[in-house]
């Protein structure tokens, strides 16, 4: 039962990361959901760091306690991060005006993508020295846990729905039982025995009946919530860009007119998901700059040429040089890693039956 737990609460983190992008609009806190990272919820692997070895990693926090919380990265690895009394933690504040400032632990939660510097200890756990996240990304932690919560709740529902149900078809069957031993102890009424026992059978087969179908029921409901973060690729293209340009080219706006067109109107459940890269050539930061400028010129295009609502846009993001298509020690390679890749994914869940028709068309 636990591990049923688990699994739900994943599977509730995962929409909720999906979606919450598009109704915190108003209030410009968005949400970066990569495919890579919808996969990664499918297998975490947890690293086993050695004791003394320092480490930096970067992630989204996907579980915690009172001393300590779990970052899974881009990779899909999970790490436990274990914080102390000299652990500093800092938010950071974008603005001339706004300064970086300490905050407590308690700042730190499930959805909230930081970084952290530190060494492993015996446990094969990362001792946090720094721990550092942007103002922005914790607005969107704290909205996330308001989205999270009603989730799980429907999940513990349906299950005590099921445990409930079987708990009445148990002491259906006692009382059963129970009405056939005192019918035993009835001298000289063969034919009044019968009839009860008959009558007894019948009510509990009736009771059997409806509770297997408030059971398939309830299996029914949780296999909805588990479809809810199991997407399938509607469709994919890659478009590219000049050396140090993030403008679209000519070519580029026919590649994604076409592929704006081929989406069906009526497809529910979809988001279109936007990666952006760069060649390994110049200083990582400025290709994590130019990649995400790639992205958002992409959303860009779609939202204004094509009037794709907002909602729908997970929030572009930039890998810079990380992830390549192809070796960077050619020319041809670097064209390759100069891209923009444009996903539509549609949630199995959210609906099931139109995605099959579609795919049959």
């Amino acid at each position: 039962m636990e591990s049923r737990n688990r699994k739900v609460l994943l599977i509730a983190f995962a929409i909720t990361l999906a979606v919450s992008g598009s109704a915190l609009g108003q209030d410009s806190v968005a949400i970066s959901v990569a495919p890579s990272a919808l996969r990664a919820l499918e297998i975490g692997n947890t690293a086993a760091i050695a004791e003394g070895q320092k480490l930096k990693i970067e992630g989204l926090v996907i579980s915690q306690n009172d001393a300590s919380f779990t970052v899974r990265d881009g990779r899909g690895t999970e790490t436990v991060v274990v914080v102390t009394a000299n652990t500093q933690i800092k938010k950071e504040r974008k603005g001339w005006f706004n300064r970086d400032r300490s905050v407590a632990a308690t700042e730190i939660r499930r959805g909230l993508r930081l970084k952290v510097e530190g060494r492993g200890n015996g446990d094969g756990q990362l001792v946090a020295k720094n721990i550092t996240f942007d103002e922005q990304d914790l607005k969107t932690a704290e909205a996330l846990e308001s989205r999270v919560d009603p989730v799980e709740s429907l999940a513990k529902s349906t299950q005590e729905l099921a445990e409930n149900n079987q708990t009445r078809i148990s002491e259906g069957e006692r009382r059963l039982d129970q009405a056939e031993q005192n019918a035993r102890q009835l001298s000289g009424q063969i034919e009044e025995l019968s009839s009860v026992a008959n009558t007894a059978l019948s009510a509990a087969k009736t009771a059997q009946t409806s509770a297997d179908q408030a059971e398939t029921d309830a299996t029914t409901a949780n296999d909805r919530i588990g479809a809810l973060d199991d997407y399938d690729i509607y469709s994919s293209m890659t478009v590219h860009f000049k050396p140090g340009s993030a403008r679209l080219s000519a070519e580029a706006k026919q590649e994604i007119d076409a592929m704006a067109q081929s989406m069906r109107e009526d497809l529910k459940g979809w988001v279109v998901a936007v990666e952006g890269f760069a060649d390994s050539t110049g200083r990582t930061a400025a290709n994590r700059s130019l990649s995400q400028r790639r992205a958002n010129a992409v959303i860009d295009y779609l939202v204004t040429k094509h009037g794709l609502p907002p909602r729908r846009v997970v929030q572009p993001f930039g890998y810079g040089s990380l992830n390549p298509a192809a070796a960077n020690n050619t020319r041809e390679g670097r064209a390759l890693n100069r891209r923009a890749e444009i996903t539509v994914l549609v949630s199995k869940g959210i609906s099931p039956t139109q995605r099959t028709a579609s795919k049959e068309q």
